[in-house]
This record gives C-alpha cells, sequence and structure tokens, in this order.
C-alpha cells in the first residue's frame, strides 16, 4: 500500500510538471500573453496605489477613475484567461488521457488509509470501486485528485508562473467579481 500511495504522489508530481511544460509552451512564452501579464501587473499597482492614496474619497472624479481602471483590469485579466484557455483544453484532454490509463491500473486497489471517515457526499470518491465498508480505505482517483490539487500550485509558484499577489488582490479574471461589487 506505501508504494502505491508514494507512486501515485510521484504521478501527481509528473503530471503537474507535464501540465505546466504544456502550459508554457502553449501559452507562458507567447508574446500576447507577456505583454497581457506585465499590463495586468502594471494596472494592479496602479490602481492599489490609486485606492491607498485616495481611501474612500467622496470625489466623483477619484470614483470614476478608480472605476475606469478596475474596468481596463477586468478586461486585461479576461484577455489574459482567453488566452490561457486553449492550454487549458489541451491539458485537460492529456490528464483525461492519462487519468483514465491510471484509474484502471489502480482499480479495484486501497491506495492508503485515511485517517477520518468521510463525510458522506465524498465517500463515493474517496472509496470509488473498492469493495468493502471500510469507508477509511482511499481510492487512487480520491488520492491523485488531493496530491494534483496541492503540489500543482506549488510548481506554479516555484516556477514563477503563479499570479502575483497584487493581479491576485485585484481579483477579476473570466470568473472574477465585477469591480466595486464588496465596496
Amino acid at each position: 500500500m506505501w508504494s502505491d500511495t508514494i507512486l501515485i504522489v510521484f504521478i501527481s508530481v509528473c503530471t503537474a510538471f507535464l501540465g505546466e511544460g504544456l502550459t508554457w509552451v502553449l501559452v507562458y512564452r507567447t508574446e500576447k500573453y507577456q505583454k497581457l501579464k506585465t499590463e495586468v501587473e502594471k494596472q494592479s499597482k496602479k490602481l492599489e496605489r490609486r485606492k491607498e492614496i485616495h481611501g474612500d474619497s467622496l470625489d466623483k472624479a477619484v470614483k470614476k477613475k478608480i472605476e475606469r481602471d478596475e474596468e481596463k483590469l477586468k478586461n486585461n485579466n479576461r484577455d489574459l484567461s482567453l488566452v490561457k484557455m486553449k492550454s487549458m483544453f489541451a491539458t485537460g484532454f492529456a490528464f483525461t488521457a492519462l487519468l483514465s490509463m491510471f484509474n484502471s491500473i489502480f482499480d479495484g486497489r486501497v491506495v492508503a488509509q485515511l485517517p477520518f471517515t468521510p463525510i458522506s457526499w465524498i465517500q463515493g470518491l474517496s472509496h470509488r470501486n473498492l469493495s468493502g465498508e471500510d469507508y477509511t480505505d482511499c481510492s487512487f482517483i480520491f488520492l491523485y485528485i488531493l496530491c494534483t490539487m496541492s503540489i500543482r500550485q506549488n510548481i506554479q509558484k516555484m516556477l514563477g508562473f503563479a499570479p502575483s499577489r497584487a493581479a491576485s488582490k485585484q481579483g477579476g479574471g473570466l470568473f472574477g467579481a465585477p469591480p466595486g461589487q464588496f465596496k
């Protein structure tokens, strides 16, 4: 069981590097992405500075400028998300193929023992294709998803592909909150 667990963590690390490599080839090295990323960084810092300086100013001209900057930032974040979209499809397709292959290899095998009993609506995933009623037994898919979720973000940070704190703080993106929603 330990060897399966370590193998799944290793597979997760490898697929995370594969995904980031694919994203680098399709997105991160393109001129359009670099330009948009620089623009988002600059816009985020400018907006943050303007908000710090003026705070909750009641001046309508200042509010208009801040709203205009938020709109530009939102549009740039949307464009950045659209540039990343083709990579997400390619990565999703590759991961689906890999996931089905690994799922058939580990089908019906207990790969780890959970230190807790998962809540009922997660048990279907954590105990997927396993026989028996011991819900602390962990299936491949559950462990793989947990590992990938935690490892991929750290790899993105390590490789410098994670969004900056200023851009993340401002939100935006394709599905982000509209500017001024949480004032």
